[in-house]
């Protein structure tokens, strides 16, 4: 019985979302268009034409700036803050061994960034224009696996038809509404300096939408299992 919910559900919800996908993509255009009129933001409105099927076409809001190069005091101000942060590290207590770790795991990328900025800066291949296209597109990647993924790891437990539609549901609209939000959260930040794009991208990009995911699961699997 499992199983014929798990294939239910997935196709149910792979199906309601590419059909309410182009809407979704005019909604998240709407809300960058509000961003960058109320947000302090020096960005233009981009449109990305996409089709999965003749019947289903969309375009992929997102937000265009120009490539700004780190200046001097960005660069050793970022520099400043890095060290910082590192040395604070070795202040953390022995309980706190596994964010340590994880702090300075976090620190490679930015040190790594300075770096590379410091001695090949104008050789960097990546726009801000192909990076916020990039997120949007991940985003919808990411959110069209969700019933896959629950798929696997959700239906296949006895909570219920309703339980796993819910938290479906939820991981799902949360996940929509939370992408342009951290589109423009995001921009604030590059269209100070791309020197920003390798943090934003490893580190805040699409790794804290799979969290968010994982945030889901572990609370849906606290919900109680059917009766029999």
């Amino acid at each position: 019985m499992n199983l014929v919910t798990a294939i239910f559900l997935f196709l149910f919800f792979t199906s309601i979302w590419l059909v309410f996908l182009p809407r979704v993509c005019q909604v998240w255009k709407r809300v960058l268009a509000l961003g960058i009129g109320v947000l302090p933001l020096r960005a233009d409105l981009g449109l990305a034409e996409h089709h999965l099927t003749p019947f289903i076409r969309f375009d992929i809001p997102y937000l265009r700036m120009e490539p700004m190069l780190p200046s001097a005091q960005t660069w050793w101000l970022t520099f400043a803050a890095t060290v910082a942060l590192f040395a604070a590290s070795f202040l953390l207590s022995a309980k706190l061994i596994p964010v340590m770790y994880l702090l300075r795991g976090i620190l490679v990328v930015p040190g790594t960034a300075l770096i590379y900025f410091a001695l090949l800066p104008a050789r960097f291949p990546h726009t801000p224009d192909s990076y916020m296209e990039g997120l949007v597109t991940a985003g919808i990647a990411l959110i069209s696996t969700v019933p896959l993924l629950f798929g696997l790891t959700y239906y296949i437990f006895d909570f219920g038809l309703l339980k796993k539609a819910l938290l479906t549901a939820i991981t799902m609209t949360h996940l929509a509404l939370f992408l342009p939000l951290q589109i423009l959260l995001q921009a604030l930040f590059l269209q100070k300096t791309i020197l920003f794009m390798p943090v934003l991208y490893i580190v805040f990009g699409m790794p804290v939408n799979i969290l968010i995911i994982i945030a889901f699961y572990s609370w849906g699997m606290t919900w109680f299992f059917r009766s029999a």
